[in-house]
Protein backbone atom coordinates (compact mmCIF):
# COMPACT_ATOMS: atom_id res chain seq x y z
CA UNK A 1 0.00 0.00 0.00
CA UNK A 2 1.32 3.45 -0.94
CA UNK A 3 0.76 6.54 1.25
CA UNK A 4 0.07 9.95 -0.29
CA UNK A 5 -0.19 12.95 1.99
CA UNK A 6 -2.45 15.82 0.96
CA UNK A 7 -4.23 18.58 2.85
CA UNK A 8 -7.85 19.54 2.67
CA UNK A 9 -10.90 20.39 4.73
CA UNK A 10 -14.24 18.93 5.66
CA UNK A 11 -17.23 21.05 4.64
CA UNK A 12 -20.42 21.54 6.68
CA UNK A 13 -22.00 18.53 4.96
CA UNK A 14 -19.11 16.24 5.95
CA UNK A 15 -17.52 16.03 2.49
CA UNK A 16 -13.74 15.84 2.23
CA UNK A 17 -12.38 18.52 -0.10
CA UNK A 18 -8.71 18.23 -1.07
CA UNK A 19 -6.60 21.36 -1.56
CA UNK A 20 -5.00 19.79 -4.68
CA UNK A 21 -5.93 16.82 -6.84
CA UNK A 22 -3.97 13.60 -6.35
CA UNK A 23 -2.14 12.98 -9.62
CA UNK A 24 0.14 10.16 -8.44
CA UNK A 25 -2.59 7.53 -8.15
CA UNK A 26 -3.84 5.20 -10.84
CA UNK A 27 -7.63 5.58 -10.92
CA UNK A 28 -10.17 4.13 -10.31
CA UNK A 29 -9.73 2.12 -7.14
CA UNK A 30 -10.82 2.19 -3.56
CA UNK A 31 -8.63 4.04 -1.05
CA UNK A 32 -8.38 4.29 2.73
CA UNK A 33 -8.62 7.74 4.26
CA UNK A 34 -7.18 8.76 7.64
CA UNK A 35 -8.29 12.21 8.75
CA UNK A 36 -6.01 14.02 11.19
CA UNK A 37 -7.81 16.90 12.89
CA UNK A 38 -5.62 19.44 14.72
CA UNK A 39 -6.37 19.82 18.42
CA UNK A 40 -6.94 23.30 19.81
CA UNK A 41 -3.85 25.00 21.18
CA UNK A 42 -3.69 26.23 24.78
CA UNK A 43 -4.47 29.75 23.54
CA UNK A 44 -7.57 28.56 21.68
CA UNK A 45 -8.74 26.56 24.70
CA UNK A 46 -8.33 29.59 26.97
CA UNK A 47 -10.07 31.90 24.50
CA UNK A 48 -13.67 31.02 25.38
CA UNK A 49 -15.95 34.06 25.50
CA UNK A 50 -18.39 32.15 27.74
CA UNK A 51 -15.84 31.63 30.51
CA UNK A 52 -15.94 33.90 33.53
CA UNK A 53 -12.53 35.48 34.19
CA UNK A 54 -10.56 33.74 36.94
CA UNK A 55 -10.25 36.89 39.05
CA UNK A 56 -14.02 37.35 38.98
CA UNK A 57 -14.56 33.73 40.09
CA UNK A 58 -12.04 34.13 42.91
CA UNK A 59 -13.71 37.34 44.12
CA UNK A 60 -17.14 35.69 44.03
CA UNK A 61 -15.91 32.68 46.01
CA UNK A 62 -14.26 34.94 48.58
CA UNK A 63 -17.53 36.90 49.02
CA UNK A 64 -19.50 33.66 49.35
CA UNK A 65 -17.12 32.30 51.99
CA UNK A 66 -17.32 35.53 54.00
CA UNK A 67 -21.12 35.50 53.78
CA UNK A 68 -21.25 31.86 54.94
CA UNK A 69 -18.91 32.61 57.86
CA UNK A 70 -21.08 35.52 58.97
CA UNK A 71 -24.31 33.48 58.71
CA UNK A 72 -25.66 35.29 55.66
CA UNK A 73 -27.18 32.23 54.01
CA UNK A 74 -30.45 31.52 52.18
CA UNK A 75 -32.63 28.41 51.99
CA UNK A 76 -31.86 26.26 48.95
CA UNK A 77 -35.49 26.55 47.80
CA UNK A 78 -35.04 30.31 47.46
CA UNK A 79 -31.88 29.83 45.41
CA UNK A 80 -33.62 27.42 43.01
CA UNK A 81 -36.39 29.98 42.55
CA UNK A 82 -33.84 32.56 41.50
CA UNK A 83 -32.19 30.17 39.06
CA UNK A 84 -35.50 29.29 37.40
CA UNK A 85 -36.32 33.01 37.02
CA UNK A 86 -33.16 33.59 34.99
Amino acid sequence: MKAIEVTGRIDIEGNLILDKPIKEANYPHQVRIIVLVPEPTETEEDDDSYDTPVEEVKASLKRALEQAKSGQTRPISELWGRIDAE
